[in-house]
């Protein structure tokens, strides 16, 4: 999964409208700064910035008013935060997001890859199903067509071409896989935070909406002035610039 982007808005009498923006350590913090916050400022808001270590406090601190839009879920993933603790979050908008990519420390192309080789995959099952569905575009397997594509599992392979013997564990994990199990599938955010190159990737993940970080708020404020003003920002043509300039690989939406 990648990153974590929270809002928080509040009205000062000399200063004028201020957005608090969390976000997790890493590439999507980095986003907030170099690409979001100019453009907000730009608008005239004072941007203040907090950064999270974990995936659920940022939501709780959105959900408690604390913040008022976060950016490091996907759409899935907030749909079972929703549902597990019966918060009305929104996603508001989707922003390039770090695809996961299959990389190896001992095949230099897929070609390469020896018969019965293992391969590393997360362990939960949105991401594991990236991981194999990021394997049939590489064309290493084949999923039934009848998959569930949010919860794909081993009996849903049809075709394995090259007998691949899978091997789950926690994402944090995966980076380091590469060389100790030499073929793994590496979330985004994991691999720029353990320092790899998403162009190193034997093969990266072709991404559907349900996969991409979105800009998340509460319900409440779907039709607010703070609402169209991040919409406006992560449309402008300096996200976007920024965008191109320094998330290089990052996986971007359509409207991109």
């Amino acid at each position: 999964m990648a990153i974590i982007i929270v809002t928080s808005v509040l009205l000062y009498e000399d200063e004028g409208e201020v957005i608090t923006i969390g976000a997790s350590s890493g590439p999507y913090s980095d986003m907030v700064n170099l690409a979001l916050k100019p453009a907000l400022e730009e608008q005239g808001y004072t941007v203040e910035i907090v950064e999270y270590t974990d995936y659920i406090q940022p939501n709780n601190a959105l959900h408690n008013g604390d913040l008022d839009a976060n950016l490091y879920q996907n759409v899935s993933f907030m749909k079972d935060f929703n549902k597990e603790n019966g918060t009305d979050l929104l996603n508001l908008i989707q922003v390039p997001t770090a695809p996961m990519g299959l990389y190896s420390s001992q095949f230099e192309s897929l070609e390469a890859i020896e018969n019965g080789s293992e391969v590393a995959l997360p362990l939960d099952p949105v991401n594991s199903s990236r991981g194999f569905q990021t394997l049939e575009d590489a064309g290493l397997i084949e999923i039934a067509e009848d998959a569930n594509m949010l919860a794909i599992e081993e009996a849903d392979i049809t075709q394995n071409n090259k007998n691949l013997e899978f091997v789950f564990q926690d994402s944090g994990q995966l980076p380091r896989s590469v060389d100790q199990i030499g073929l793994s599938l590496v979330p985004g955010n994991y691999a720029l935070a353990s320092g790899m190159n998403l162009a190193d990737a034997l093969q990266l993940e072709v991404m559907n909406e349900n996969f991409r970080n979105q800009i998340v708020i509460n319900a409440e404020d779907e039709n607010s002035k703070m609402a169209d003003d991040l919409i406006k920002a992560v449309e402008s043509e300096h996200f976007k610039q920024t965008i191109d300039e320094e998330f290089q690989g990052f996986d971007k939406p359509e409207r991109f």
